[in-house]
């Protein structure tokens, strides 16, 4: 099924709105696609009451759709962009998609992707941004080489707000850029649940097509106050093959599906898949087993983006906090970068057939 949405996608890719001249997709005016049996269902939300071109669009959307799927019955359904009502998102309009980085464990390279899979999507053109809501242990200011900046506050229609740091263009918002860098966090859940709205709340985030958000491992009041906060997009669930790992994986990934909160698990990714030696490229050592993320990925009703094995000069430039220091001999900045292009697919393919997630009411 999810097959045939993405080659309705792609078709629809090359459908061109005739005022703008770009196409349906770009402009996301296409949504709700469903295919049932031979019955392709789509809405066309269309920019305007006064619209002049929707009989020249639906035969277009007609036409290129029955060349690929004579046997099928087109449904395209008008609806006027008035009517079209987005998850509501009234605190940061400016951001088109907010996606958490989660892990059950900690230790298994949460913030390691988190942070990759920013550098390798702003590197494809996206504009992203990435917020540590890991309050316990905030690593984005070593890894990015930040320890000792601090966001700046502004006055801003009579509010002050936090600027997050910009690291290559890339806006950065951390804990660990506020507090001193070996002082204890020690916070009840009611002040959690305040700093992580802050951070939404009282930042001066920049239009942005996606927020990484790096969540602490588990489930809590962080977990909790987010989905109480923004429409997140939805989630990337990272473990290592370990069977440990996977169990509380299946924890954290089952908060997210549960009945009053429903966000997507878009993928899995699998850190520390295995160790390849340098001087021995055709060997593979599975440390920490193997087929975990697979099997995650299978339990949770998504799939695996992609697999990264133990690099050393991965490890070294988080820890040197160098982040987005690279040269032609990394093999992972290649590896991150399909991992971002399958990730942006998802997400674009979850934008096209699913409701935008709606914030958790709270009690």
């Amino acid at each position: 099924m999810d097959n045939i949405v993405e080659q309705i996608i792609e078709i629809l890719s090359k459908v061109i709105e005739p005022n703008t001249g770009k196409d349906l997709i770009h402009l996301r005016m296409i949504r709700d696609i469903h295919v049932e049996g031979k019955n392709i269902h789509l809405k066309v939300y269309l920019p305007a009451n006064n619209y002049d071109k929707k009989d020249i669009l639906f035969q277009d959307i007609q036409d290129s759709l029955t060349k690929n799927f004579a046997d099928h019955e087109i449904h395209a359904h008008f609806v006027n962009q008035t009517a079209y009502s987005e998850a509501p998102n009234a605190l940061l309009p400016q951001i088109k998609n907010f996606v958490a980085v989660a892990s059950g464990k900690g230790g298994v390279g949460k913030s390691t992707v988190a942070v990759n899979l920013a550098i390798a999507l702003s590197r494809l053109g996206y504009k992203t941004g990435i917020l540590d809501a890991d309050l316990y242990g905030p690593s984005l200011p070593t890894m990015f080489g930040i320890k000792k900046d601090k966001p700046q506050v502004q006055l801003i229609d009579g509010k002050h707000q936090l600027i997050p740091i910009l690291v290559q263009g890339l806006p950065v918002l951390s804990l660990g850029n506020i507090i001193e860098a070996d002082q204890a966090v020690v916070l009840r859940g009611p002040r959690l649940a305040a700093i992580i709205k802050q951070f939404f709340q009282d930042a001066q985030w920049p239009e942005l097509d996606y927020l990484i958000i790096d969540l602490p491992p588990g489930t809590g009041d962080v977990q909790l106050t987010l989905v109480q906060t923004v429409p997140l997009t939805g989630v990337v669930m990272v473990t290592t093959p370990q069977e440990v790992a996977i169990i509380d994986a299946i924890k954290a990934a089952n908060m997210f599906s549960m009945e009053q909160i429903k966000v997507p698990i878009l993928g899995v990714i699998e850190n520390m898949s295995w160790f390849q030696p340098l001087d021995q490229p055709d060997k593979k050592y599975f440390i920490f087993g193997q087929n975990g993320g697979q099997r995650l990925a299978h339990i949770t009703h998504s799939s695996l983006i992609g697999q990264v094995p133990l690099i050393e000069k991965m490890r070294q430039r988080s820890d040197e906090g160098l982040a987005f220091e690279l040269d032609e001999h990394d093999i992972y900045p290649a590896l991150f970068e399909s991992m971002a292009i399958a990730l942006h697919k998802k997400v674009e393919l979850r934008n096209l057939t699913l409701a935008p997630t709606k914030k958790v009411e709270q009690a």
